[in-house]
This record gives C-alpha cells, structure tokens and sequence, in this order.
C-alpha cells in the first residue's frame, strides 16, 4: 500500500509541475500520443519478442534475460497507455534495451536462490533396482 502511494504521489507531482510549464493543451497531446505510442508498441510486440529471441539465439543474453525482457517490453507498453507524465518516463525507458537489461538484471539478482548443497564432488549417487 505504502508503494502505491508513493507512486501516486509521484506521479501527481511530476504531472503537475510538468503541465503548469507545457499547459493544456499540449498534456492533453501528450497523453493521446503516448497511449498511440502504447498501442503502436503492442501491435508489434511480436517482431521485438523476435528480436530478443535472435539475441537468444547468438548466446547474448539468458533466457532470464529473454523472458525479462519481454516482459519489460509489455510493461512498458502499458505503462505507455496509462496517463500521467511518471509512468511514461518509465515505460519510454523500459522499451530501450540498456534500461530493460539493468531493470532485468537488478530484479534478477534480488531473486536468485541460494546454491544447492551438492555435497562431496567425489562421490556418486547410485539406485540400484532389483527386479
């Protein structure tokens, strides 16, 4: 709950001070064409989720990178869509590979597990089935 309320008062500080300096009709511009930008971006969703799995393909990036960066893609659209100046900031930068890829990568390394204890590597497991 505390993070939604910080992003919206974010969101309402950086509107505010954004259209008292553009005016309105220029936020009102602005809005329609970042939610056309939005929709543009999920229509061609396709051909960026090609690009990435190419770059899945040539070993450039992990299939966590992979799946993070469409989903980052699909985030960005819709943030794209949804009005206020904050939200497309961040949906604007989450579409660009470099952001995708250090949002992905901060996320990722708060998520990875603790290695497995493997045991003895001189040791090996066998199972034995008598029929």
């Amino acid at each position: 709950m505390i993070y939604f309320l910080l992003y919206l008062f974010i969101e309402v500080f950086v509107s505010v001070n954004i259209a008292s300096v553009i005016g309105p009709i220029w936020t009102f511009v602005e809005i329609i064409a970042s939610a056309m930008l939005g929709f543009f971006i999920l229509a061609r969703f396709q051909y960026k989720s090609s690009e990435y799995l190419m770059a899945l393909a040539r070993k450039e990036i992990t299939i966590e990178e992979f799946e993070s960066l469409n989903l980052y893609t699909l985030l960005g659209a819709f943030l794209l869509i949804i009005p206020g100046f904050f939200t497309d900031i961040i949906g604007i930068l989450l579409q660009f590979g470099v952001f995708a890829k250090f949002f992905a990568s901060k996320i990722l390394h708060l998520r990875k597990k603790p290695p497995k204890d493997e045991g003895d590597d001189n040791v090996i497991d066998v199972e034995i089935i008598e029929r």
